[in-house]
C-alpha cells in the first residue's frame, strides 16, 4: 500500500512539473514500456500545404450552385534527425481553445533539423485533431512516434481550428478528405529531387491517428461510408456533399487509399449521431485500435466507441477503455499554463479529463499507439504489449480484443 502510494504521489508531482512547464515530452514514473521515447532524434518543420479545387462548403447555398476554393492545411512534420551536434529541443507556439491566448509549449525536436536518411524510408503517420483543435494538441504523440522511426504529420484543418472554427457542415465533409491529401502531399515530397525530406516517407506503410472529428473521418478512410440517414440529415453538408463519403455511393469505395495499413481511433464521433449503421461499419477492413473513456458525453461510449467496435465485424481491432475517462481521453496534452487560470476555465476543460492526469493518459496512449504501429507498419512482435493492460492500471483500464469475423 505504501509503495503504490508514494508512486502515485510522484507521478503526480512530475505532472505538475511538466504541465507548469508546458512540457509535451513528459515521462511519468507509471508509464508503460513503449510510451519512452525511442533512439532515434526528432526534428520538426512546418510546411503550408494547398488542395486546391475544393467545395466550399460555407459558400455553397442549399438548392444553389457548388462553389470552389483553395483549401490551405497547415502541417506540423516531425521525424528522425541527424542533429550534427545540436541540442535536442524546441518551443512551439500553439494557439489554445481560448484563440486569444498563444501558449509556449517545449518539446524535443529541433526545429529544420537535417534528416536522418540512413534507416528511411520511414513508416507514415497522420495526426488529425477534433473540432475544434489544431495540429499541437497530440504533439506529445508526434515527438514520441518520431522517435521511434516514423515520419508523423499534424494537420492544422481549416474551418475546425480553435482560431477558424466555421460551420460543422465543413468539417463533417472535409476530414475524410484533408487526411488523404496529407498523404499524398508527403508521398509527394518525399519523391521530389528539391525537397529536404525526399526519400524519407514509405508512404506504402502509412497510419491514420484521429481524434473526435479525426476519428470520424478516419473510420470514413478506412471502409465506413456514411449512412443514408446522416447524407441528407439536418447536421449534413448542403446538396447531399456527403453522399460523396457514403456507402450508398457506388464510387466512394474507389476513392480510399489502400496504402493506409492501420488505424488508431481515439472517441470518434459520429456514431451516437447516426453516421454509421451496421452494415457501413462492416465495411471497415483495415485493423483498427480504438481508445475511449467509458464516460464520453460527447461521441458517446456504449453508442459510440464501444458500438463502432462490436460493428466493424471485418477488421481485426482492440479497445482500450479508460474507466472513468470522458471525451478527452488519451488524446489532449496537458492543459497550458497560459489557460491554467480562473479566467479560462472553460477553455482549460478542453484538455483536462475530471478522473485522469492528463500525462499519464499520453503515456498510456503512446504506449498503444506505438505496439499498434509497431506491429503493422513494421512487422514486429508487440502482441505481449496489445495484448495486456500495463502494469498498475489493471482497475482503471479494461482491453478488449475481436478478430475479423467476430
Amino acid at each position: 500500500m505504501t509503495k503504490t502510494f508514494l508512486s502515485l504521489a510522484l507521478s503526480c508531482i512530475v505532472c505538475n512539473v511538466s504541465a507548469q512547464q508546458n512540457r509535451i515530452d513528459a515521462i511519468g514514473p507509471l508509464a508503460p514500456d513503449l510510451a519512452a521515447f525511442g533512439s532515434y532524434n526528432v526534428g520538426v518543420q512546418t510546411i503550408e500545404a494547398v488542395a486546391g479545387d475544393r467545395v466550399d462548403i460555407l459558400n455553397t447555398p442549399r438548392g444553389g450552385d457548388t462553389a470552389y476554393y483553395d483549401r490551405k492545411l497547415t502541417l506540423e512534420i516531425w521525424y528522425p534527425a541527424d542533429l550534427q551536434g545540436q541540442e535536442p529541443g524546441t518551443q512551439y507556439q500553439a494557439i489554445t481553445r481560448n484563440p486569444e491566448i498563444t501558449a509556449t509549449l517545449h518539446g524535443r525536436a529541433v526545429r529544420n533539423a537535417r534528416p536522418q536518411y540512413q534507416g528511411g524510408p520511414y513508416p507514415l503517420l497522420i495526426i488529425s485533431h477534433g473540432y475544434p483543435g489544431n495540429r499541437f494538441l497530440m504533439s506529445h504523440t508526434g515527438e514520441n512516434l518520431a522517435s521511434k522511426g516514423y515520419v508523423v504529420v499534424s494537420i492544422d484543418h481549416l474551418e475546425s481550428t480553435y482560431d477558424n472554427q466555421q460551420s460543422f457542415a465543413s468539417t463533417l465533409y472535409n476530414r475524410p478528405l484533408d487526411q488523404r491529401f496529407v498523404l499524398n502531399t508527403l508521398a509527394s515530397i518525399s519523391a521530389e529531387e528539391d525537397q529536404v525530406l525526399r526519400g524519407m516517407i514509405d508512404a506504402e506503410r502509412t497510419g491514420l491517428i484521429g481524434y473526435s472529428m479525426g476519428g470520424y473521418g478516419l473510420l470514413n478512410n478506412l471502409g465506413a461510408g456514411y449512412s443514408e440517414e446522416s447524407v441528407g440529415g439536418f447536421l449534413a453538408p448542403p446538396n447531399r456533399l456527403l453522399e460523396e463519403h457514403a456507402t450508398s455511393n457506388p464510387e466512394y469505395r474507389n476513392n480510399l487509399d489502400l496504402r493506409i495499413k492501420a488505424g488508431f481511433a481515439i472517441a470518434p464521433w459520429g456514431m451516437n449521431a447516426g453516421f454509421w449503421q451496421s452494415e457501413d461499419l462492416a465495411g471497415i477492413d483495415v485493423p483498427t485500435f480504438y481508445l475511449a473513456g467509458d464516460q464520453d458525453s460527447v461521441a458517446g461510449y456504449e453508442n459510440g466507441a464501444h458500438a463502432i467496435f462490436n460493428g466493424a465485424t471485418n477488421s481485426d481491432r482492440y479497445l482500450l477503455t479508460l474507466l472513468g475517462a470522458g471525451h478527452n481521453a488519451g488524446a489532449p496534452m496537458p492543459v497550458p499554463n497560459e489557460l491554467d487560470n480562473s479566467e479560462n476555465e472553460e477553455a482549460a476543460g478542453h484538455y483536462r479529463d475530471a478522473n485522469w492526469d492528463n500525462v499519464e493518459m499520453n503515456n498510456i496512449m503512446d504506449h498503444f499507439v506505438t505496439a499498434w504501429f509497431d506491429t503493422h507498419l513494421k512487422s514486429m512482435d508487440r502482441q505481449s504489449s496489445l495484448g495486456l493492460v500495463p502494469s498498475g492500471y489493471e482497475d482503471r483500464l479494461t482491453l478488449e480484443h475481436l478478430s475479423q469475423g467476430e
